[in-house]
């Protein structure tokens, strides 16, 4: 047995700010740009037990994840895990992602496996879009993958740098959820070929504007560039969600909150979440007061501010021995 008690994972949501290329057109498909969350995140702990157990919310899918990680690890699956937090699913802050690799790297330290990251994603068949969920999970801050191409297993991290510590992000919940699962795949499926000069166009703004505005601090054109991939890739994906915002509402509040002087304004993956980006914490609390102010009578919307989590590997493990 092995000689470990306990192990506690902490993985981070993140905003997924928009894909770069979603047909291939340029040669490798999808690419994207995201951030990692401090305030909403999964946190489980791993246990000896005499028989399989699972506690907390979302306990059915961290079931489906510990039965297909043990099967491929060819481990026992007579632990028991505590859920503690778990990002809200089907919103677009990752929570699948975030579920799998969190259970998996609890499995992996607790048998002693030598797994990476990596090894674990490829496993339970993440990243075969994006790639953020699991940059954030090595790397926290902002990231850029680099999509997939003939030989990728999962899309490489290019870029990892911090998020200037001042920032904060508003984050606007709807109750519905965002397409996921077959529905998703689907809808990838039926969209029309994304434009050659649009995936040109959105490449140079990241590598040459939005990225060096991040180094330098500067909001205001990395809010520029963000809100031209957004409007890009939410005009192609319009067609399966039924407009560039999957939640009306949530649309009408990301318009108020660009008269507020917000940048950055886009949807986060499938949504319905929107989000956007302002300099200040204070500026965004006040923001988010006179916003469930303004919107009190759509009850289906509420308002939260979240900062970036620049730590390195943004996901936590903690180990106890007996």
């Amino acid at each position: 047995m092995p000689s470990i008690s306990r192990i506690s994972v902490t993985a981070p949501a993140r905003l997924h700010m928009g894909f770069i290329d979603l047909s291939g057109s340029l040669g490798r498909q999808f690419g994207s740009i995201g951030v990692a969350l401090n305030e909403i995140n999964t946190r489980l702990t791993l246990s000896k037990a005499d028989q399989r157990r699972i506690t907390g919310p979302f306990a059915l899918r961290a079931d489906r994840c510990l039965t297909q990680l043990c099967e491929a690890m060819a481990v026992s699956d007579q632990v028991s895990i505590n859920i503690e937090a778990a990002i809200p699913e089907h919103v677009g802050l990752g929570s699948g992602t975030q579920m799998a690799l969190a259970i998996g790297t609890a499995l992996n330290a607790y048998y002693g496996l030598g797994l990476t990251v990596r090894d674990i994603a490829a496993v339970m068949d993440r990243g075969l879009r994006s790639g953020i969920g699991i940059g954030v999970f090595e790397h926290g801050g902002l990231v850029v993958d680099g999509g997939r191409g003939e030989k990728t297993i999962t899309p490489p991290v290019l870029v990892h740098l911090e998020v200037p510590a001042d920032w904060r992000f508003i984050l606007v919940f709807d109750r519905g959820q965002g397409l996921h699962g077959d529905q998703e795949i689907a809808a990838f499926e039926a969209l029309p070929p994304f434009p050659q000069q649009e995936a040109e166009h959105l490449c140079y703004q990241i590598m040459m504007q939005a990225l060096p505005s991040i180094a330098e601090g500067d909001l205001q054109l990395f809010g520029q560039v963000i809100s031209q991939l957004q409007s890009a890739v939410g005009k192609h994906f319009a067609p399966a969600q039924g407009g560039i915002y999957a939640s009306k509402e949530v649309g009408k509040a990301m318009v108020w909150l660009t008269k507020q002087g917000a940048v950055g304004i886009g949807q986060t993956s499938w949504g319905p979440t929107g989000f956007c980006a302002v300099e200040r914490a204070d500026l965004a609390e006040t923001i988010v007061q006179q916003a469930k102010m303004q919107f009190a009578d759509l009850v289906n919307l509420d308002f939260m501010v979240v900062s970036a989590n620049n730590q390195k590997g943004a996901s936590r493990l903690v180990i106890t021995g007996d």
